[in-house]
């Protein structure tokens, strides 16, 4: 078994494609004509997203996340943490935790996108 996608649930699923994009850089994998699906190439995994709509059409009941009361966060591992933040805000990213050495030697920040997803952007974490 492999995992295939992480699924966040958003309000605008093509605003929120090109938010990534212009944000982090990723690049558009698909989206669906409805406009309720999307993902983005992110390596062996993909990103997408599905309509807060369409998945209460489904008989989900999809909550709005909260960054500073987060349940999950997505990370984008970069070795330019401090340029990566400045490009996530300047994309319409709100800025949550400044960049910050951790103990462990790795670098952290964290931004919230337009829907409230918490983004960790993050040095690798060395391997001992």
């Amino acid at each position: 078994m492999k995992l295939g996608y992480t699924i966040l649930y958003v309000a605008d699923v093509p605003r929120t494609l090109a938010f990534y994009e212009a944000a982090f850089g990723l690049e558009r994998r698909f989206l669906h004509e409805s406009g309720d699906f999307g993902e983005l190439e992110t390596g062996a995994t993909a990103l997408a997203f599905s309509s807060r709509r369409l998945m209460s059409e489904l008989g989900k009941n999809p909550s709005t996340p909260d960054p500073h009361a987060p349940c999950c966060e997505i990370a984008f591992v970069t070795e330019e943490v401090g340029v990566a933040v400045e490009r996530a805000v300047a994309a319409g990213a709100a800025l949550v935790q400044a960049p910050a050495q951790m103990p462990w030697g790795q670098t952290v920040a964290y931004v919230s996108d337009p829907d409230g997803f918490l983004v960790e952007l993050c040095t690798p974490v060395a391997q001992a």
